[in-house]
């Protein structure tokens, strides 16, 4: 527990609590009882500094991946680098989803859910793509990319996560490359 002196160390140390719980926890197990317990406050005082749980959890949950590895990366390698690029992911970034997917059941985290996975998996693709059905091809990667995270951090899938990494890569490059490349008609 922190003890704090001033509101703006009180302000920070709520929201350090707050981070840390609602990844540990997602947001409907955690209180704000136990996040200004945690942050040596009272619960008055998380009010008042964020207005709601809601506002709290969308000011301290944001999903960031490093796209840089997808930007150099030669088209027809693009799906290999991005399944790479997911299979590695985990640590905050497995923390933060979990919890904006567990929250998703209220109207503003869904809208934040929807929003980053427009930011970081549809655009970044878009912005690589061309053709008339780049939009589309981008979009159906980033459903991908969203359902191979659900399937190995929110439902666990054991055949998934016994896998060997490198094959895991090279199955879900294969289905992204197939994705994102477009057909000649």
């Amino acid at each position: 527990m922190l003890q704090t002196g001033s509101s703006v160390t009180t302000r920070e140390a709520i929201h350090s609590a707050a981070a840390r719980l609602f990844r540990e926890q997602g947001f409907s197990r955690t209180t704000v009882r136990r996040i200004a317990a945690e942050a040596g406050a009272d619960p008055a005082l998380v009010i008042r500094h964020f207005k709601s749980k809601e506002l709290l959890f969308l000011e301290t949950m944001h999903l960031t991946i490093d796209d840089e590895p997808l930007l150099d990366v030669p088209l027809e390698h693009l799906g290999g680098r991005l399944a790479e690029l997911l299979v590695q992911l985990g640590g905050s970034a497995q923390g933060v989803f979990l919890a904006l997917v567990h929250g998703s059941g209220e109207p503003q985290i869904r809208e934040r859910l929807r929003d980053t996975h427009e930011q970081l998996f549809v655009a970044p693709l878009r912005r690589r793509l061309s053709g008339p059905d780049a939009d589309v091809r981008a979009r159906m990667a980033a459903a991908l990319a969203g359902g191979l995270l659900y399937a190995l951090w929110v439902v666990g899938d054991e055949g998934l996560l016994r896998m060997d990494r490198t094959e895991l890569t090279s199955r879900y490059g294969a289905l992204f490359q197939g994705v994102l490349t477009p057909r000649n008609h």
